[in-house]
């Protein structure tokens, strides 16, 4: 009967934490529902729109071509170079999964809100789970994962724009809360493993910063926790095991890192989005702007530091005198809490890690598990007056605090105060009478609206891009231009415009960011976090695609070694320039073979267009752009491979129209050739003299590939030990909990 009990009791605890994971889901997907009708494009702005949407259109296009692992695209230059990109996805399940459907979804709005509304929901359940693990009940963990994809840094940076910072941290919460079960015996190694996988191959350098820290504080918690050293070591050789198997996701970037933007440049401190401390005093008014400094100057004119409207003034209701003598349990959260707020308040760059702030929506999730676990397990309201009036005193400090940083809107601050102080109140009285239970309902109730609210008072980041929103509407409405092109044209000056309905709306002419992606044209122009430092210098062309007008310049300068123009080398077919970049345009020389022509319409004379007047280069087999002292011509070509038959009889040159990249090889009838980089920008084969009728191989392996997927076979390896001795040392223990049958001796009464 006992054993029926105790069966019923756990039965009833699963069933009330699927009805309150349950809950979560439902919370999310309606707030997500009030942000689309708020405003319909705020998922689907700045680095999502500009950035990955196009990534996830032209991966999920080469996947359906077989491309199952895409490596280069050639005719991208700098952008093209996805394994050193990093956050393309390329060993990520889940978003190889994104990737294969978003070519067959044409409302991209659409499809980056779900994407997005799916991962928010990952983060929810990571958190929820999370907070269960670490004692707080499944009400109060359900107000920790509701909230956790709505903190303000994530509302207002994360869910519109940065994608990739919320699929990591969607993955590492759940991977925090399967470390713990692991270290507890409540699970095997593998749901930690994959989801520390999940997080780290999203490619997102924070997220396997936090990651590394995040477990590392898990393994020291554990350790205290247990007094023994096996929790601690288990979960650190499983989460090793995990980063054996990442590494081929930051192998590329880190081995080729001399030829990027993003060499270490060391450490330094200009103040650009680091958090101060002091920001923690506003992280319950819904209304209060951070001092912060971003994009918009000194401040930055959102609640990028709200957590939660209720989080600091329930400390007041915590029994601090019982939570000291429990402290050992919270030695994971309070250690992670800590490293967070280091990192967060500066210096703003270490190497290539740049902007703290962007952990910010970590430091807030993190103490929302704490703040939940503390309630659970050492909630109290006595003595009533003294709790409330030191919760009042906390949103008094609060909202003075707003005042100082934003204080044009003081009055705002204030109606929020007396908001908070009303509810609250009412809160506490409820909690007296009916428990947590109704008092999560609300908190869980209050998550959506408060959001609606402050997208809809605050913008930022408000540099919209305002692209279509539909792949058919941006392909019918853009000319249909064949071949390569590069632009020469600075997104900073377009001409203002409202919207899609301007007239002066420069996406039926231009392309920045990965809007050829979108497009499926074959543009130069890309986005890229890393760049090439001699590309970037020859074309003056920046992250985003833009350019200055010393990019014509170095785009018809001649190369004195092939005596081509870098047009020529690059096999460019089109040149597309931007009116407000050349004001003079009528006066610019006009390189031999190469003509103005009329654009299109529906470009509304916002461009200039030069093309060859000859046949198009893009049109030739192969990638050579060039021989000196040689002939070669290709016989079989790929992204990543390339065969060429070859005759220099004194010796000679080949030169591709392939961006020297690290990771290029060549064998000349088999045998190793040297391949350099022209000027530092192309591929270049020297070939010896005596050189007859030879076949020139030229293949590409990003650096660190053989090195990855070894240890990515090492990490499986030590999973499936690890897996081994957990099933291995369960047996005996499941056996000793099982009860024999006995028979009665055959003369028993």
């Amino acid at each position: 009967m006992a054993a029926l009990q105790v069966t019923s009791q756990t039965a009833r605890s699963r069933q009330a934490r699927y009805l309150w994971g349950g809950a979560i889901a439902v919370v999310v997907a309606v707030t997500f529902a009030g942000l689309r009708a708020v405003n319909p494009q705020f998922f689907y702005t700045e680095d999502t729109s500009s950035g990955a949407v196009g990534n996830w259109l032209q991966l999920g296009r080469m996947m359906r071509e077989g491309d199952w692992f895409p490596t280069l695209v050639p005719h991208q230059w700098m952008a093209g170079n996805y394994p050193l990109e990093g956050q393309g996805g390329l060993f990520n399940p889940p978003q190889m999964l994104v990737n294969w459907i978003a070519p067959s979804v044409d409302d991209l709005s659409l499809l980056s809100a779900l994407v997005k509304l799916v991962f928010s929901i990952v983060l929810a359940w990571g958190t929820y789970r999370v907070a269960l693990e670490y004692g707080a009940r499944p009400p109060w963990a359900a107000v920790a994962g509701a909230a956790a994809p709505f903190v303000g840094f994530s509302l207002f940076f994360d869910q519109p724009s940065w994608v990739t910072a919320l699929t990591g941290a969607a993955w590492l919460m759940q991977a925090w809360a399967s470390a713990v079960r692991y270290a507890r015996g409540r699970s095997g190694p593998v749901p930690m493993f994959v989801f520390l996988v999940f997080a780290m191959t999203v490619g997102y350098v924070h997220t396997a910063l936090l990651a590394g820290v995040t477990i590392l504080c898990v393994v020291v918690g554990e350790i205290v926790v247990s007094r023994s050293w096996w929790p601690g070591l288990r979960v650190a050789i499983a989460a090793g095991a995990a980063a054996a198997c990442s590494a081929i996701t930051f192998l590329p970037g880190a081995l080729s890192s001399d030829v990027t933007w993003r060499m270490d440049s060391g450490v330094s401190n200009d103040n650009f989005l680091t958090a101060p401390w002091s920001e923690t005093f506003t992280a319950s008014i819904p209304s209060a702007v951070s001092a912060i400094e971003s994009w918009s100057g000194e401040t930055t004119p959102a609640p990028i530091t709200y957590i939660a409207w209720f989080a600091v003034p329930a400390l007041a209701f915590v029994s601090w005198r019982a939570v000291s003598r429990s402290i050992r349990s919270f030695t994971t959260p309070l250690l992670l809490l800590g490293a967070l707020l280091l990192f967060t308040a500066g210096p703003s760059a270490i190497g290539p890690l740049r902007w703290p702030a962007r952990v910010l929506p970590t430091v807030a999730v993190v103490s929302l598990v704490l703040l939940v676990v503390l309630l659970s397990r050492f909630g109290t309201t006595k003595p009533l007056r003294g709790r409330l009036v030191a919760a009042g005193l906390l949103v008094l400090v609060q909202v003075l605090r707003a005042g100082s940083s934003g204080p044009e809107l003081f009055g705002r601050h204030v109606l929020w105060g007396l908001a908070i102080v009303a509810v609250g109140a009412a809160l506490v009285f409820a909690a007296r009478r009916a428990g947590a239970v109704p008092v999560a309902v609300v908190l869980l109730i209050t998550t959506a609206p408060i959001a609606w609210y402050q997208a809809a008072n605050y913008s930022y980041p408000d540099d919209a891009w305002l692209l279509p929103t539909h792949q058919s509407e941006a392909r019918d409405g853009f000319p249909d231009w064949e071949g390569t092109t590069v632009q020469l044209g600075d997104r900073q000056q377009l001409a203002p415009f409202d919207g899609r309905d301007d007239p002066d709306w420069p996406w039926h002419s231009q392309v920045y960011g990965n809007y050829a992606k979108i497009l499926d044209r074959d543009y130069v122009n890309a986005y890229t976090p890393v760049g090439h430092e001699r590309f970037g210098v020859l074309l003056c062309m920046q992250y985003d695609g833009s350019t200055c007008p010393g990019g014509f310049d170095g785009l018809f300068r001649v190369e004195p070694y092939t005596g081509l123009t870098n047009a020529d080398l690059m096999r460019v077919d089109r040149v597309v320039l931007q009116d407000e970049l050349f004001p003079d345009i009528d006066v610019l020389p006009i390189p031999p073979g190469w003509e103005f022509v009329e654009p299109p319409a529906v470009t509304g004379g916002l461009v200039h267009v030069l093309e060859r007047t000859d046949e198009r280069l893009s049109d030739l087999p192969g990638t050579v752009s060039a021989t000196v002292d040689a002939t070669a011509t290709s016989t079989e070509s790929s992204a990543n491979s390339e065969h060429v038959r070859v005759s220099a009889p004194d010796g000679g040159s080949v030169v591709f129209s392939r961006l020297a990249w690290p990771g290029y090889t060549a064998t000349l009838d088999g045998e190793p050739v040297e391949v350099v980089g022209l000027d530092d920008l192309y591929v270049m084969v020297d070939l010896p003299p005596g050189t007859v009728d030879a076949d020139l191989a030229l293949s590409f392996r990003p650096p660190g590939w053989r090195l990855g997927t070894a240890s990515a076979a090492g990490g499986v390896l030590v999973l499936a030990v690890l897996t081994a001795v957990h099933h291995g040392a369960r047996l005996p223990r499941r056996r000793s909990r099982e009860t024999p049958e006995t028979t009665a001796p055959s003369d028993a009464k």
